[in-house]
């Protein structure tokens, strides 16, 4: 099944911010919300079209990835879309509070949320992203707390039931048509409340540590390039998942040479009559030297390809190719004899060039 375009579903235009995005989605949630709409199929797929709409448009990273690569560029950021309106409310508990006044349907609990994403930047050397490496991160983020087991109380012991909710975790109350729920402001939607908290993490459940990673980079990666390690975020509420480190690369500048994509460039000093008259010259490599053939009457900026002697692909076989450009270096001091032969070049091509430099002490006769 095709789906539609993001921007046409919530009716706004790809140049629209955010207030406007979140005002389009405003509108819809409130004409297509199921407790409006009870038994109708077609306003709940549009209840659920709108929702996944606003989570890519609202959201910075997954809106730049679905504009440069439509829906398939969301794959990368593991978002499939919602399965069902729990997943919604789950989701956008506190944006319908702000929108209407009230959160999940009426009996349904507050999920466990997944932890939070981490992001973490890292330099590597030129060589290192073209070969891959191995190496070693240390990035701060919370564990639970050992002392308590992540419950928040002193001992482990569990949570007191709150009071407000029953444990429920929400608060009904009617307005208008509907039958709403908001989520409890006493244990803020946990059904628990912590009466004689852990000492050592004062009642959050965890603390703030570090952690060393080894962390593999593969061959090809280049500046803008990231690599998830999955369950290597922050921890979540109690039996939910971890969130994902990302890890974002810049990769330093070569002394020598500069990426195009997957060619390297390097550039290459010749002598005038070696472009004349052609030769052999040594060209550096990632892996070392070669030897590049200049045939006779290379200009300057002229450029050669050695194929197969760029980066490799970072995704799948094969590498790029070394351009080498020549470019003619003129010399800012020659010998005596270089200038007669220059001088006699000169007179055979008919140029006029510039009287012999005479010393201060030099005589006329």
């Amino acid at each position: 099944m095709t789906k539609r375009d993001y921007y046409e579903i919530l009716g706004v235009t790809k140049a629209a911010a955010n207030d406007e995005i979140k005002k389009a989605y405003r509108k819809l949630a409130l004409q297509y919300h199921p407790d409006r709409n009870p038994g109708d199929k077609q306003a709940e797929e549009r209840f659920k079209e709108a929702a996944e709409a606003y989570e890519v448009l609202s959201d910075m990273e997954k809106r730049r990835l679905y504009d440069q690569f439509g829906h398939a560029g969301l794959q990368q950021t593991g978002f499939t879309g919602f399965r069902d309106f729990s997943d919604i409310f789950s989701s956008f508990g506190d944006i319908f509070e702000e929108f209407f006044g009230f959160g999940a349907r009426r009996g349904q609990q507050a999920r466990a949320r997944r932890g939070a994403d981490l992001h973490y930047d890292l330099t590597v050397k030129f060589m290192d992203s073209v070969f891959g490496t191995e190496t070693e991160i240390e990035i701060p983020r919370h564990e639970m707390c050992d002392e308590c087991h992540g419950t928040g109380t002193k001992g482990g012991a569990a949570p007191s039931v709150c009071s407000m909710c029953g444990g429920r975790g929400q608060v009904t109350r009617s307005q208008g048509f509907f039958s709403i729920s908001t989520t409890c402001p006493t244990c803020q939607g946990r059904g628990t409340v912590i009466t004689d908290p852990c000492r050592k993490c004062r009642g959050g459940g965890r603390v703030r540590t570090s952690k060393k990673l080894s962390l593999k980079i593969p061959h090809g990666v280049e500046t803008g390039s990231r690599l998830r390690l999955q369950n290597e975020g922050e921890p979540g509420d109690p039996g939910a998942p971890r969130g994902d480190l990302y890890v974002y690369i810049r990769v330093e500048e070569h002394e020598v040479f500069r990426r195009e994509g997957d060619n390297i460039v390097v550039a290459i000093p010749i002598t005038y009559s070696l472009a004349v008259l052609g030769g052999e010259i040594e060209v550096p490599t990632l892996e070392g030297s070669d030897h590049l053939d200049i045939p006779a009457g290379t200009q300057s900026g002229q450029d050669f390809r050695l194929h197969g002697k760029g980066v490799p692909h970072l995704r799948g076989r094969g590498r790029g190719d070394l351009i080498v450009v020549a470019y003619i270096e003129t010399p800012k001091k020659i010998s005596k004899e270089q200038e007669e032969i220059l001088r006699h070049l000169a007179e055979l091509e008919g140029s006029k060039v510039a009287a012999p430099k005479r010393g201060i002490f030099s005589r006329r006769h």
